[in-house]
């Protein structure tokens, strides 16, 4: 057993990990389905029927072999329209979307400043061999201007979340005019507020009303918001043809699904369409976390601070004896245990209610 130590170590420390196959016995206030779109059977039913008049269900290739279908082409132009860029590309994962970008822009003699609570995956692309990366406190927007004001890189990358995956909190709108005012790329990961903020549900570039430059970088997920599975980027034409000659995830893997890129596109178009009434529910929710819990959401992650990793998971079980499923996150994905309650519209607001209810009483 060649990781037996490893392991047992894991386990005494509260933080060993596995997998459970989903119960939808449970009211899920777990995952990152923020709309409920991902149990929208008008959706896949769509979705099923634009894909049986195409030639073929695969994409059988990589993109740039001869996977690059008119259904990518078509979504990436729809993104593109919804969100004011110039230009998008569409691929495997938020995790590979930020390796692609974090590797392929940050070049011998520029440097990185990312924000300490960038998602996993970006911290992984800035631990690759040659690129130098500096982290700044989250939110801290007077150290990032302090440390591009003293920046002699050739160019400085500036790496950001629109929400932040576990805190829930919003990127400043101050990080759009600092990396402006010094030239420097912006990445903003959207993966937790596209579909969630502004007022066409966008994000943050939504907003925050800001004005698309071509500095400006934005990444975001099919596989929460969209109720579908894969991630895209948009940027400026010039942007995303580097990207496609240099960025790996996109040259080397098989190009999205052309399953998940219709129920995506399906899924944008809904949110478009059902903007109002979309924003209405994310509003009373937010309402409700506050009334019970205390807890000003931006978006609809509601952490909840525990502090023990034991104890989370008590909770989680608690919470699910009673027909409720929570996120329990430990160490090392929070620097401190909290329970992780999404709320989202998948699930009635009453439920959601109950729910906090139930929290209010435990905590």
């Amino acid at each position: 057993m060649q990781y037996e130590n490893e392991i047992n170590a894991l386990k005494r420390a509260g933080r060993y990990r596995k997998r459970e196959v989903v119960d939808s016995y449970y009211k899920d206030f777990a995952s990152n389905d923020y709309l409920g779109l991902a149990h929208k059977k008008e959706l896949h039913h769509k979705t099923c029927a634009s894909l049986e008049e195409n030639d073929v269900h695969a994409t059988k290739a990589s993109m740039l072999v001869n996977g690059y279908h008119q259904i990518h082409k078509d979504f990436e132009e729809a993104l593109c329209k919804a969100n004011g860029f110039e230009a998008g590309v569409v691929l495997g994962s938020g995790f590979n979307a930020n390796i692609a970008l974090i590797e392929a822009l940050v070049r011998k003699g520029d440097r990185l400043f990312m924000d300490e609570l960038y998602h996993a995956s970006g911290v992984l692309a800035s631990q690759l061999k040659g690129i130098d990366v500096v982290y700044f406190k989250h939110n801290d927007m007077d150290e990032l201007e302090k440390l591009l004001s003293n920046s002699n890189a050739k160019r400085n990358i500036v790496a950001v979340e629109g929400i932040y995956s576990m805190d829930g909190d919003l990127c400043p709108q101050d990080v759009f005019h600092i990396a402006d005012r010094y030239e420097a790329l912006l990445i903003v990961d959207e993966a937790h507020s596209s579909g969630v903020v502004g007022e066409n549900l966008m994000g943050v570039f939504d907003l925050y009303n800001i004005d698309i430059s071509s500095n400006h970088i934005k990444m975001g997920t099919l596989g929460k918001a969209y109720g579908s599975f894969g991630a895209f980027i948009l940027a400026s034409e010039h942007i995303v043809d580097y990207l496609i000659n240099r960025a790996k995830p996109i040259i080397y893997a098989t190009s999205l699904s052309l399953y998940d890129t219709l129920l995506a596109h399906q899924s944008l178009n809904y949110i478009l369409s059902h903007k109002r009434e979309l924003h209405d529910a994310i509003q009373e929710r937010k309402m409700i976390v506050k009334e019970i819990l205390d807890i000003d959401i931006d978006g609809l992650i509601a952490p909840i601070a525990i502090g023990d990793n034991r104890r989370v998971i008590e909770i989680r079980e608690e919470l699910l004896n009673q027909g409720y499923a929570v996120g329990a996150i430990r160490q090392p994905t929070v620097a401190s245990a909290i329970v992780r309650l999404i709320a989202r519209l998948g699930e009635s607001s009453e439920d959601l209610r109950e729910l906090c209810i139930s929290l209010a009483k435990i905590r």
